[in-house]
């Protein structure tokens, strides 16, 4: 999955580098590079890295429960002696 998503993100960049390099001669297609290479990122490699990056965590270990609450408390009360 890392090497996947290096793989679209690179692909991703070089239309995008592609689109602002080619817009001065033809200002149509250097602007459709630009949005499909944006839609890739926001629609397609960041919901993927999103998921790469949390699959393995628990949501509740960032929750601000009670318990959670408890224990920076406690650690704050630690560091201070």
């Amino acid at each position: 999955m890392k090497w996947f998503l290096l793989l679209v993100f690179l692909a991703i960049a070089f239309t995008l580098g592609y689109g602002f390099y080619i817009k001065p001669d033809d200002f149509k297609t250097g602007e459709f590079c630009i949005g499909i290479s944006m839609m890739g990122l926001f629609f397609v490699w960041m919901p993927l890295f999103i998921y790469h990056r949390w699959k393995d965590k628990s949501v509740k270990d960032y929750m601000l429960t009670q318990e959670n609450l408890e224990k920076m408390r406690d650690e704050s009360k630690e560091k201070e002696l």
